[in-house]
């Protein structure tokens, strides 16, 4: 039997989910984003565990990407919304946060997140195999596969990963052009188009396929150049909150992040809904099943030590004195959050980890919560608090979620132990949560949130959310615009979901998805046979999952070198040269279709590999398994 849960999996994990976890933590309250650390996780163990411990265990690397990852996600749930309570301590409205809260509330809804997608698995992951296709669990899987096989698949992946970093520390380290191109259309006014110039960005759309990327991009059209424009047109000299100035006075930027983005989450609230009334019959099959996890032989763990996990953390949410949560409170996490882990889950199987709002199911939630409150005659300052607690604890749980998805499916895929990963991840989301209120603790005292250091944009969007609730002015319109539009898109029998993201997300993303998704299909026609086509597809996903890592492991990197400083500088601002050289928007663009040439050139050789032997073996073992079956 091969070892999976070791000493050197474990400790290796937990290494880099504290460090991934402290990284993405920064990165996100800086930028907005944080970059998926599995693959990440997944190579920098392949390395260790071959080259310096002469081990070659593809469990054990996995094992190791499924607890380091969880610092990732737990890290990105919880930097959407604590740092509320922080701008609310400095606003004199509440105390200052402890570290113990801070670790408690992220240790509960990460456990949670876990605990929730157990049941699911068999659902979700196994019988769904091939309708969703959880891009960033499958590319996880094809690095371990490689990095196990070695020959040309390994040169496959490590060569997407060399030429994407590369490329990731010329435009984001070095900054001679930017990452992100953007035009606005003067002669359609309100209307923007552009393109993040990254290779994840064309990596996860190469692994969704045309269809995603294409319901992706459709949605940012949806948002970018029609309702945009819309509201430029109707709305003149006035001004709407939550704008702050005239409408003809807006750039593309300004009505994206005051109006498009309460269209979008209402989009994604409502699309998430569809997709849970949809799938509920489905559900219950599945939790009913699980039912049976007091067996023995169950490859989960027993579905009573699930349920005893969820009563056990709503207990202590509502009895600790340091969690403003009551019973009420307590009741409503858990039911939100099941309901959010399932959308969660397969909202990443659809598009991909990168791309799953996790703050527009957020303020879903946070709408929602305040509703209730506020029905009940709580609009204190005490239940605002509440408010954000609940919500941190449904982010994370959605973060979690996504990710165990994503981790189960490589799992899957290489042939681990489900029991054994979930294990993995309870030990990730423990671990993560100890270090990251300790984080953002340090965050605060070095700079402070809402400051020029750390904008901390989505968590400032969420305490805006929370008072224009309490306040009674948040932009109801908005909301139902995205969700009736949503609900448009169901009764037309589109994948909404997709669409809805596409329509939440800036359009720079989709334009970039979309692309990768191009180039797949274009691979897919270009080859005269079924086999030849395959082996091209093989080939561009082992590339994409390279690209994915090496943006990835620069992204952590440059993440770092922004918090070492040499003087009053940090290192990420000595090494820029954008003052020295700087290529602008089109030599951004020239940039990234050379990369996209040097990828056809890889996908496109015509060199016969072990890429096309090893698919030739395997469908010939498939073929004979059929004749004994």
């Amino acid at each position: 039997m091969k070892k999976e849960l070791t000493v050197t999996s474990i400790v290796m994990g937990i290494i880099m989910a504290v460090l991934f976890g402290a990284a993405n933590a920064y990165l996100g309250l800086r930028v907005g984003m944080t970059v998926s650390a599995s693959i990440p996780a997944a190579v920098i163990s392949m390395g260790v565990l071959r080259m310096v411990l002469r081990k070659n265990s593809i469990l054990e690397n996995n094992m190791v990407q499924t607890i380091g990852s969880a610092g990732e996600s737990l890290a990105a749930g919880a930097i959407f919304t604590m740092p509320v309570l922080f701008m609310w301590a400095l606003e004199g409205k509440a105390s200052m946060p402890s570290i113990v809260e801070l670790a408690c509330i992220a240790l509960f809804g990460g456990i949670l997140g876990v605990l929730f997608m157990i049941p699911l698995r068999k659902t979700l992951i196994v019988q769904e195999h091939g309708k969703l296709i959880y891009p960033e669990g499958t590319a996880c899987a094809q690095v371990l596969k490689a990095g196990e096989k070695g020959g040309s698949q390994a040169g496959m992946v490590f060569a997407g990963l060399g030429i994407a970093s590369v490329y990731k520390f010329i435009a984001d380290g070095l900054k001679i052009f930017p990452s992100e191109v953007d035009f606005s259309i003067k002669k359609y006014k309100g209307a923007g188009i552009g393109i993040d110039v990254l290779p994840a960005l064309l990596g996860v759309g190469y692994i969704c396929n045309i269809k995603t990327s294409a319901l992706m991009m459709a949605g940012g059209i949806m948002s970018w150049l029609v309702l945009m424009p819309l509201i430029s047109f109707f709305g003149g000299s006035n001004v709407f909150y939550p704008g702050t100035q005239a409408i003809t006075d807006m750039g593309t930027w300004d009505l994206w992040g005051s109006y498009i983005r309460y269209i979008g989450a209402g989009a994604v609230a409502a699309a998430g809904i569809i997709s849970l009334i949809k799938t509920f019959p489905l559900m219950v099959k599945t939790f009913t099943q699980a039912m049976k996890g007091f067996r023995k032989d169950s490859e989960d763990l027993p579905i009573w030590v699930v349920l005893v996990g969820i009563l056990v953390i709503a207990v202590l949410m509502w009895l600790l004195p340091f969690i403003p949560v009551n019973l009420f409170g307590a009741l409503i996490i858990v039911v939100f959050g099941f309901f959010f882990a399932t959308v969660s889950s397969r909202m990443v199987g659809a598009v991909g980890s990168s791309n799953n709002p996790i703050s527009g199911m957020t303020i879903a939630t946070l709408i929602a919560v305040c509703v209730l409150f506020k029905l009940t005659g709580n609009d204190s300052m005490e239940s605002m608090i509440a408010a954000i607690v609940i919500g941190s604890v449904i982010c994370i749980v959605a973060a979690m979620a996504g990710d165990t998805s994503q981790d189960l499916k490589t799992g899957f895929l290489v042939g681990a132990t489900p029991k054994k990963q979930q294990i993995g991840e309870v030990i990730g989301a423990i671990v993560s949560a100890l270090a990251i209120g300790a984080i953002l603790f340090l965050l605060s005292k070095s700079w402070g949130y809402g400051s020029e250091e750390l904008p901390a944009v989505q968590a400032s969007l969420m305490k805006m959310v929370v008072e224009g609730v309490m306040g009674e002015n948040l932009p109801w319109n908005l909301i139902l615009i995205g969700a009736m539009i949503a609900v448009v898109g169901e009764f037309m029998r589109i994948p909404v979901l997709s669409f809805a993201v596409g329509m939440y997300l800036p359009i720079h993303l989709s334009v970039a998805i979309f692309c990768g998704g191009l180039l797949r299909f274009i691979t897919e026609k270009s080859k005269k046979n079924k086999e030849e086509a395959e082996a091209a597809v093989e080939k561009g996903i082992l590339y994409s999952s390279g690209m994915i890592a090496g943006e990835g492991l620069i992204g952590i990197l440059l993440a770092g070198l922004a918090v070492i400083n040499v003087g009053d500088t940090n290192v990420a601002s000595i090494i820029k040269l954008s003052s020295v050289i700087n290529l602008g928007n089109f030599g951004a663009l020239a940039a990234f279709a050379i990369f996209i040439a040097i990828m056809c050139y890889f996908i496109f050789s015509k060199k016969k590999d072990e890429i096309t032997e090893n698919m030739q073996a395997e469908a010939i073992v498939e073929t004979e398994t059929e004749k004994t079956e």
